[in-house]
């Protein structure tokens, strides 16, 4: 099988060292990517007369361009234009976010997020990528694929620590995967975000594997007791089973 063609790899190489920067000049990218200041250049330039960048001052930013693409993406994905509507529901119910991951070349991908009228300012945002194992929604998802899947996943990622209750373990991650199926929803305990809770139900198919997983997040001192552990969970459940009514018979 042919090798990638090395034009376009820096090309996306270019492209995700503005975007990890925020915007960046020549001598800025060339450094980060150790390539020649003359090469980064031609790429920036190309780039930017391709539209996929701009050029403000003397930075480069990623383009809205990138925008239609990603709208395109995402509205191509059955499970987005199935399960908008009960995610936009349960962030009406909860006051809080609710969101939708799917999972993508081994990493979790926010596809939706709804706001509830209480939720908090988080970093999370349509097309945002994260390791499966860090979010609640990761890991409804892992806990409903084949071990082998999961093991292939941990061996291409690992598992990267974001906060001190990350799972950073393989036994330990397995371990959790278990209590997952055998409760049908999965905790995020201030593993991605600090102060932050998050309860998740898979959505599966027909034969029990999971394509995506729903759930709502909040703050600790508003997800507590009862209401994390019953209220949360028996709405996300809630609204995972819809979901999944819905893809079957749409």
């Amino acid at each position: 099988m042919p090798g990638p063609i090395n034009a376009a790899k820096v090309s996306f190489e270019v492209v995700e060292t503005l975007r990890e920067l925020d915007g960046a000049g020549v001598s800025e990218v060339a450094e980060r990517l150790d390539r020649p200041t003359s090469t980064v250049h031609d790429y920036l330039r190309t780039l930017e007369a391709e539209e996929y960048l701009v050029k403000e001052g003397g930075e480069y930013h990623v383009g809205t361009r990138f925008l239609q693409l990603g709208e395109q993406a995402r509205a191509r994905t059955k499970p987005f234009r199935i399960a908008r509507p009960e995610v936009d529901d349960l962030a009406d119910q909860t006051g809080e976010h609710a969101n939708l991951m799917i999972e993508e070349h081994g990493l979790g991908v926010f596809l939706y997020k709804a706001r509830g009228d209480d939720a908090v300012q988080l970093d999370t945002h349509a097309g945002m990528r994260v390791p499966l194992q860090t979010a609640a929604l990761g890991k409804s998802i892992m806990a409903h694929r084949p071990r082998e899947e999961v093991d292939a996943i941990v061996d291409r990622h690992g598992l990267p620590p974001v906060t001190e209750n990350t799972i950073t373990d393989r036994d330990d991650l397995f371990e959790e995967l278990d209590a997952v199926r055998e409760r049908g929803y999965a905790y995020d305990d201030a593993e991605r975000v600090k102060g932050m809770r998050c309860v998740a139900a898979p959505i599966t198919d027909d034969d029990g594997r999971a394509i995506a997983a729903v759930s709502v997040s909040g703050p600790e001192s508003r997800m507590r007791e009862h209401r994390f552990t019953e209220e949360i969970p028996e709405l996300v459940l809630r609204t995972s089973n819809v979901i999944e009514v819905n893809l079957t018979y749409s």
